[in-house]
Parts: structure tokens; sequence; C-alpha cells
């Protein structure tokens, strides 16, 4: 971390919700794209649902009574394609979406609220539509933009492909960064938005993609307009190649969402590993753990509750762990109320917004998570201690000066009896109460007593201070 940056240390404290704009709620039928389908229909990968900005601020409330204190929005620029990572024009937000007043009209309601937000940067590359592309695809060589790409040739043809692209998509030309004016122009757009807009933050699009030169250069820009501004890259690997090189704040913690699916969902790994894979992942982030943006889906992978092929137990363990665990825990849209969705496009269905079509069990989960997590200070920014590891089940201690939860999670069949051993601090406490089934459990020769453990079930415990608060 350089010395002269300031840690956003907002994020510790954050939860984050992601939204994918065009499938979150249409409050404006007047920007419809024409070739829009009916909401709730079959996602495609170029269908339009109608989604919108105006949606999104007329659903913050929504996402304030949820506890949400922090909005991730998939790109808004203006675009070709539904997911928006075509960029036609860094300096627009999409008509589709709606126009720059209500950006700003949308941070400001978020700000109202104490929510913060911050945007999808995709500098890597662009779309086809975007106007330096379509010179060069007009003048050839000719075209004082000709460097702002990769190309082979006095021309571009597109079959076959002779200019570098993103994943081999030929809509999605490859910027040529390092040029000059390229980097004045992003840089540029970067800084207009930052300062505009006033949001709290980038979410960088494959960022491995660009020289560490350019990152940062772009955290010294950011950073001088919005020195608490959170910059956190997408990163499905290794990385420490990331966070301490003054490049980002912290990351999206794919990492960590595999080893909770392997532990919670797949039955892949038992709780020995899913310990030594933790020790050894928070060894690496040090204290930058707690910038980590922890995620169980995205816009990129399949939903949670798919990837457990309904069984909502486990869903609910992988949950548990999530909400509890060091670094900001984010919501991708919808999994809140149990939203099904495979691999893209399926994962990007849209939003349900009838209550009666919602999963209780899972939404009754999260609002008694979210809640649990603002309440408590050692679930943010406290230390993390593992108490018991044993065949699939695991357990650890969260604490911030007094304040002590005791998370277990039995991934696996049922256990008649456990016991959870406690520091002679904590096992003061005689009685501890658990969030999820209001049952009470007791201590005896500094032993935390589990009883009767069903398979694939979840203990969130605080102690109970005085007799008074027994139930």
């Amino acid at each position: 971390m350089g010395k002269n940056y300031i840690e956003p240390n907002w994020i510790k404290n954050s939860i984050f919700y992601q939204i994918f704009p065009e499938r979150f709620f249409n409050g404006d039928f007047n920007n419809d794209p024409s070739n829009k389908v009916n909401w709730g229909g079959i996602p495609t990968k170029d269908n339009f649902f109608g989604g919108d900005l105006k949606g999104i601020i007329k659903k913050t409330v929504y996402l304030k009574k949820l506890g949400i204190n922090a909005i991730y929005l998939n790109p808004i620029f203006k675009a070709g394609k539904n997911h928006k990572y075509d960029t036609w024009d860094y300096f627009s937000v999409d008509p589709s979406f709606g126009k720059e007043s209500e950006l700003i009209d949308l941070v400001n309601k978020a700000h109202s609220l104490n929510i913060r937000v911050i945007l999808d940067g995709v500098f890597n590359h662009c779309g086809d539509g975007f106007w330096a592309f379509k010179d060069v695809l007009e003048k050839g060589k000719k075209s004082r933009y000709y460097n702002w790409f990769f190309i082979l040739g006095d021309k571009i043809n597109k079959n076959p492909i002779n200019y570098q692209t993103a994943g081999g998509c030929e809509y999605l030309p490859k910027l040529n960064i390092n040029n000059p004016e390229t980097r004045k122009h992003i840089f540029e757009a970067i800084s207009y938005w930052t300062k505009n807009a006033k949001i709290d933050g980038w979410r960088l699009d494959v960022p491995w993609k660009i020289d560490f030169d350019f990152w940062k250069k772009f955290r010294k820009l950011v950073k001088k307009i919005n020195p608490e501004a959170y910059l956190v890259g997408e990163i499905w690997r290794d990385p420490e190649f990331w966070i301490f090189n003054d490049t980002f704040d912290g990351i999206m913690n794919y990492k960590l969402r595999d080893l909770i699916i392997d532990f919670c969902i797949k039955d892949s790994i038992d709780a020995e590993d899913f310990d030594y894979e933790l020790r050894y992942l928070s060894k690496i982030l040090g204290q930058k753990i707690y910038f980590m943006l922890n995620l169980l889906s995205s816009h990129d992978t399949p939903r949670i509750l798919t990837l457990a092929n309904n069984d909502i137990k486990k869903v609910v363990l992988a949950i548990t762990f999530l909400m509890t665990y060091m670094g900001a825990p984010m919501i991708y849209y919808g999994d809140e109320i149990g939203m099904e969705g495979d691999n893209d496009p399926d994962c990007r269905r849209t939003m349900i917004w009838d209550e009666m079509l919602w999963n209780k069990k899972i939404n009754n989960t999260y609002k008694k998570l979210i809640n649990l997590r603002l309440k408590h200070p050692s679930l943010r920014t406290g230390k993390f201690e593992t108490l018991l590891v044993f065949n699939r089940f695991y357990s650890y201690l969260r604490s911030e000066s007094s304040d002590n939860i005791i998370v277990a999670i039995n991934a696996g069949e049922r256990q008649p009896n456990l016991e959870i051993p406690l520091s002679n601090e904590i096992s003061t406490y005689k009685v501890w109460f658990d969030i999820l089934s209001e049952k009470y459990f007791k201590v005896l020769n500094d032993k935390l007593m589990l009883k009767n453990i069903t398979n694939y079930t979840s203990y969130i415990l605080k102690p109970v201070q005085t007799s008074r608060d027994i139930k």
C-alpha cells in the first residue's frame, strides 16, 4: 500500500449489492429499446428487457430496507449489447438506461440513504460501435485512430479477424492503452465520472490484460479526486500482485467463492481442507482481507441456488459463511430471494418483484444475517479464529473487543454431539444463543456443547450476558 493513499475504511462496514441494470427494474418505459421483450422472459445473449437507472432509483428504498449500504453497477455507458461491456461512448450513459442526470440522481439518492455506488470500468476493450473504431473501419490506416487498436494490415477485416480482441469476440476490439492519445481519452472519462457523478469507486474489468503501469496511474488519478474511492479488480486467481503494488484496494474474491462452494455446496473438500485453504488465503492477504469483495454469484457465474441443485440447506450454509467472514459481502441481485440461473445468459434473468414467488427461507436468512452483520462489529472488523475442525464440521470465532460471535457449520451428515473448545476469556459465558434456531446451548468445562446436530445446518451463537437475556 502506497503511504500517500488513504484506505477506504468504509469498505469494512459495507454490504454490497450487484445490479445488472438491464434486468433489475424498468422505471421508465419511454427509453425502452425497440426490440424489448416481456419482463420475465428467457434471457438470451441479445435480448433486452428495459431495466434502467430510474428503475434502480425507485428501488433504492428496497435496498435500504434490506440493509444494503453499497451498490456495484455493471456497465452503464453507451454500448450495443445488453451487458454494456462493449462501450461505444465513454462519456455517455446508454440511452436505454437514461441520461447522465439520472445517473447523478441515482448517486445522490443512494448517498442520501447512506448507500455508496461504484461503477464498472471496461478499459481493456471497447465495442465495434466505438466512434474511433468506426473511423478506422471506414478509413483504414489513414485514420488518425489507427494506432488506438492492434491491427494487422492496412484495414480492418472481420472474417477472418485481423485485429486484437477481448476473448476472440469480434465486436470487442482491444484498445491500445499504451498509445498516449488512447490513454488520455480513457483517463479523461475516468476523471469525468469520478468528479461529476461523485461515485465512490470503480470495479475494473479484466485488469490482467492491461499493464500495471496503467493501473498505478489510474489509481493515482482516482485517489486524487476521491481519496476514499474503492478500487476493486476482477481477479479470478492470485490476488497478491494486485493489492500490494499500488494498484487496487481489493479484488472480487473468486478464490474464496471457490472454497465456499467446494465445502458448502459440492462436498468436495472437508473441514480440514477448508480451514487450511482459508489460513493460506488469509496469510497472503494479511490486513487487506478486510477489503476483499466476497461473493457467491455474479453475472459471470451460475447462481448459488442453481449450483446447489436447489438444496436450500446447502445455500444457507454458504450464506452463513459469506455474511460472517472477513471482507465485504456482495449479494448478486435476486440471490436474496432465491433466484435461479445457470451460466450466462441464464444467470442474468430479470429480477422477480412478485413476493409470492420469493423463496422465503433464503430471503429471511439474508435479512437476518445482514441485520446481524450490521449490528456486530466483530463480524465486520473483528479477528477470525478457528475453534473446531472435525470431518465436515467447521467452527470459528469472530471477536472485536467484548463482541463475540461463534459460527458453526455442519456441511455433512448428522452429528450426535460435539464439544467446541473455548478460551478462558469467552468460556466465562455459560450460555450461548443461536440466532438461527433460537435455541440455547450451555458451556461445560470450557466447552460449548452442541447436541443433536442435524445434517447441513449452521449456528450463529452469541453469548447470553445475563439471565434476563434468556427468553
